[in-house]
């Protein structure tokens, strides 16, 4: 069943230079009780395109539905749509007068089945601070008062820009069992972050932006398949070393030589990795000291977004 569906989205900018296409025509769908991560460069488009989901941003083109209903919508709609989502914006406008369970209080007053104040700062870890001015937060435990506002309402769709952003490690990793948590009672999560750990750790699937559009979707394991290079490194031995290297030439990718060592960069390490085999015996070469060294998540992105400003660029 489908939590939010996007089609054809189109976000413009009129700037003194001219119109400005921060979204340019993307699609996705986010199944009801999945985490969906939006990665992609400073000015991809992740915040006008959440802003959108959120009915924060008029769009420019397209079509988008959030638990059934467009988010542009006013009136009742709008309100019975509010009431079933909650948003954890990059940055808050909470009364920094106001004490943490006050703040959590008033937000609550607005949702027709709010969690209980105290329920909500146990959960982020913000028991000990009810007490005190939002204005003496320190960074993180400012976050984590936005992470309760966001939740407080039991929302059926969570969004989430930024979230752990001025977290320390530890509490990060707190932060990501609170949104398991949320994913295992069936909200849908929304999420867009610059930790890609977080994504791999969260995220049922990954889209990746750049330019205004999604250039890649799908899990952590199929975007680090997805044309980022696999190193191989592996020491070579025989007279026909030149032999081996020509006929496994179709698959090698990029290689170097370093004291002896053939490195190789291929998004083809499987077929790399037989063809050596093969050669080598063929030609009584020696094969050995192997080191296989798969891509990282941020390897991909970083080929994802590079593939993607060389295409732009021509």
């Amino acid at each position: 069943m489908t939590a939010i569906s996007v089609s054809g989205l189109v976000v413009e900018y009129t700037t003194r230079s001219g119109v400005v296409r921060a979204v340019d025509g993307i699609d996705l769908s986010v199944r009801r009780g999945e985490v969906y991560a939006l990665l992609g460069e400073n000015g991809a488009g992740k915040t006008s395109t959440i802003e959108v989901l959120e009915g924060h941003r008029r769009r420019s083109a397209g079509a988008v539905q959030v638990l059934g209903r467009d988010p542009a919508d006013g009136g009742t709609s709008a309100r019975e749509l509010r009431d079933r989502i909650g948003i954890v914006l990059q940055s808050s406008g909470v009364e920094s007068e106001l004490t943490v369970a006050e703040a959590v209080a008033i937000y609550s007053g607005v949702y027709r089945d709010p969690m209980g104040v105290d329920e909500v700062l146990d959960l982020v870890e913000l028991s000990a601070a009810a007490p005190v001015r939002v204005a003496t937060l320190s960074g993180g435990q400012r976050r984590r008062l936005d992470l309760a506002l966001g939740i407080v309402g039991r929302p059926e769709v969570l969004f989430l820009d930024e979230p752990t952003t001025g977290f320390d490690p530890a509490a990060r990793r707190r932060a990501w069992d609170v949104v398991r948590a949320l994913r295992s009672h069936g909200t849908t999560v929304m999420l867009t972050t610059h930790y890609l750990d977080e994504a791999e750790q969260l995220a049922d699937r990954i889209g990746v932006m750049s330019h205004g559009r999604i250039v890649h979707e799908g899990t952590a394991d199929t975007i680090r398949g997805a044309g980022a290079q696999t190193t191989v490194a592996v020491r070579l031995d025989g007279e026909a070393v030149p032999a081996v290297l020509s006929e496994v030439a179709e698959v090698a990718g990029e290689l170097t030589v370093d004291g002896g060592r053939h490195i190789f960069r291929t998004t083809r390490s499987g077929d790399l990795i037989a063809a050596l085999v093969t050669a080598a015996a063929r030609h009584t070469v020696s094969v050995d000291d192997w080191e296989v060294t798969a891509p990282s998540l941020e390897d991909a992105f970083i080929q994802m977004v590079a593939d993607t400003e060389g295409t732009a660029d021509e």
